[in-house]
């Protein structure tokens, strides 16, 4: 399973969209891009391998796995970047602003359930970060 994450970046904040085998998804919101800086800024993009992770804050969630100086880089329910994010990624069902969004939760529930069918069946879900340049006229 191939997830995009195709992302617009924003200097409050980080938004995008995601799809799963080309399908549209949801979107996602993100801490702005600062250089990769550890917890005030969104991951590089690329590619990364997701993992299963459960813990008793987040309960079952995901973790990119292998992310350059940096650890810890989860995907889980979020609203708000700024105030609810420390460089993770957080699906959301509605985009409401730059780095903030709606209904994190249901969308995080149905990814997760995805993923874990596949590592159910020990197959790897991969994750791939792009983004387009603006064009100005």
């Amino acid at each position: 399973m191939e997830v995009v994450l195709h992302r617009t970046y924003f200097k409050q904040g980080t938004n995008g969209a995601l799809f799963i085998n080309g399908a549209f998804f949801g979107f996602s919101i993100e801490l702005p891009w600062l250089n990769n800086a550890r917890g005030t800024s969104c991951i590089p993009e690329g590619e990364y391998l997701l993992l299963p992770r459960y813990s008793t804050r987040f309960k079952h969630h995901l973790l990119v796995s292998e992310v350059k100086d940096r650890r810890l880089i989860l995907i889980h329910a979020a609203n708000d970047a700024q105030r609810d994010l420390r460089g993770c990624i957080a699906p959301v069902t509605v985009l409401s602003g730059i780095g903030k969004g709606y209904d994190s939760r249901p969308l995080l529930n149905r990814f997760v359930a995805l993923c874990y069918q596949r590592f159910e069946q020990d197959l790897p879900v991969h994750l791939k970060i792009t983004s387009t340049p603006l064009i100005t006229y």
